[in-house]
């Protein structure tokens, strides 16, 4: 049902992730004893039939076996539509959650755990990529939500090696994306990252929307639903190592609801193209950073669809955000409006 919401809903892919699990062997889960997850089974049972269901009753309860990866893989995989599998590695450091995605794992890592909170996270990097090097398959981690709970630090993010993505932006309602007057919000940590990372000749950190969807029987502001959060790639072709290739050279934006027609980006000049909706007004403001400066500025504004920056020497780097008067369906909070982010560019 949940691959059947995506791909209707005009997704070309999707990593489908959970906590220390992937879709693999046979798990059978008992469904709830509340009508709407009653409901919720009688509705997949009715779209898929008993020929693909399979489900017992016991003491008055349905037990149902999950679907494994390969075997509901045929049924959505098409020319348009890839599936990626994934783990959201879901680790604690006294107390504190720390959880990390791993795109494109060939097999399950377990947390890692360490001595402090960068520690966790370095560990549970080093393994996805330990994993990538001994399978020669493409797949990369990303922190997740850096506030939920305020867990993880800008100085805990600064010390990383080997990781290039994070969570801009999360759907989830506890991640606290927006921060509050003790934490920065995630878009201030990111040019908090950057700024050392172009200071000390580290490639820089992409920003990535997610939904991190749980809730799929009930909407609202309080859940975690699907399509609040995503990546548009320019990828050469709909594969695991074409996808990840072109994430990887940030080639990619990152969107709650705007479309951009076109990114143009060199060591000369960022320029952006916004696809319009009819009755929506847009503003594209360029964010960069200059040098021997510690702070992240807006460095021009467009009111408009089309807007352009020119990068000098004295400037660290600069990225896009570009916000619309949409206000967004189903928000995780109210008077969200529809944005996009595209990756920081690096004059150097």
């Amino acid at each position: 049902m949940i691959m059947d919401w995506y791909k209707n809903h005009g997704y070309n892919f999707l990593a489908l992730s959970d906590h220390n699990i992937l879709a693999t062997g046979e798990k059978w889960i008992k469904i709830s004893k509340s009508k709407l997850y009653e409901d919720g089974f009688q509705n997949y049972l009715n779209k898929y039939g008993k020929e693909w269901v399979t489900y017992k009753t016991d003491s008055g309860r349905f037990h149902v076996r999950l679907k494994t990866l390969d075997e509901y893989r045929p049924r959505f995989e098409d020319q348009k539509f890839l599936i990626i599998r994934s783990e959201e590695i879901t680790d604690r450091y006294q107390g504190k959650p720390i959880h990390m995605n791993a795109t494109n794992v060939e097999k399950l890592i377990p947390p890692q755990g360490g001595t402090s909170i960068a520690d966790v996270i370095q560990r549970n990097i080093d393994a996805v990529l330990q994993q990538r090097k001994e399978t020669s398959t493409p797949m990369f981690p990303h922190v997740n939500h850096p506030n939920f709970y305020y867990t993880v630090s800008v100085q805990d993010m600064i010390s990383l090696r080997g990781e290039r993505f994070f969570e801009v932006y999360n759907g989830h309602p506890l991640v606290h994306n927006d921060g509050d007057s003790l934490h920065p919000s995630t878009e201030k940590m990111w040019d908090m990252i950057n700024i050392e990372y172009a200071k000390r000749g580290q490639s820089l950190m992409f920003g990535l929307a997610t939904d991190d969807s749980h809730n799929y029987h009930q909407f609202g502001g309080s859940f975690a639903n699907a399509g609040r959060g995503w990546v548009m790639v320019n990828s050469e072709s709909l594969t695991p190592a074409s996808l990840i290739k072109a994430l990887e050279a940030g080639d990619f934006y990152s969107s709650t609801g705007v479309e951009l027609i076109e990114i143009k980006k060199d060591k000369k000049i960022l320029s952006i193209k916004v696809k319009t909706e009819p009755g929506v007004t847009y503003q594209i403001h360029f964010i960069g950073v200059k040098e021997k400066t510690d702070k992240a500025v807006e460095l021009k504004l467009v009111s408009g669809v089309e807007g352009s920056f020119n990068l000098s020497p004295d400037i660290l780097y600069v990225r896009a955000k570009i916000i619309s008067n949409k206000l967004k369906i189903n928000p995780f909070k109210e008077g969200e409006f529809e944005v996009a982010w595209t990756q920081p560019v690096s004059v150097k």
